[in-house]
């Protein structure tokens, strides 16, 4: 592959979360999702996109705080080293980047800038169309 770098590290690619997938296509509210499954950065990133859709701006940075260290443990137990693609083609990574994209959307509602610029940072490296693509959610 051309252009690639072949020393870089592999991507990421993150067990499924079945049950909480499950559940929220069955419609289970998210701060219960977060009950059953307190581990899970998808719950945390649905509780922090529904604080933030209600205003809650100070709630949303809160629960998407949570979110972004669930996903850095799920990213560890996995293998990722601090960089590395993670790529959000593969579905179980997107409750990570979800989590990491609600902080980064909560830090600029409360001026937190250079909070903002770390995580685009840290999105662009995992994966340079996940913003994009969370944003067209």
């Amino acid at each position: 592959m051309i252009g690639a770098n072949l020393l870089g590290p592999e991507p990421t690619l993150l067990e499924p979360e079945v049950a909480v997938s499950a559940s929220l296509a069955e419609g289970v509210p998210a701060e219960q999702l977060v009950r059953k499954y307190p581990e899970s950065p998808l719950a945390w990133a649905e509780l922090a996109e529904e604080a933030d859709a209600a205003g809650r701006e100070i709630e949303a940075y809160a629960f998407a705080r949570v979110g972004y260290h669930r996903g850095l443990d799920r990213l560890r137990k996995s293998g990722w080293r601090g960089a590395g693609p993670v790529p959000w083609s593969h579905e179980p990574n997107r409750g990570v980047l979800r989590a990491l994209y609600a902080l980064r959307r909560a830090a600029g509602t409360i001026g937190e800038t250079s909070e903002v610029e770390r995580l685009t940072e840290f999105l662009d490296g995992a994966d340079p169309e996940a913003i994009a693509a969370i944003e067209g959610m």
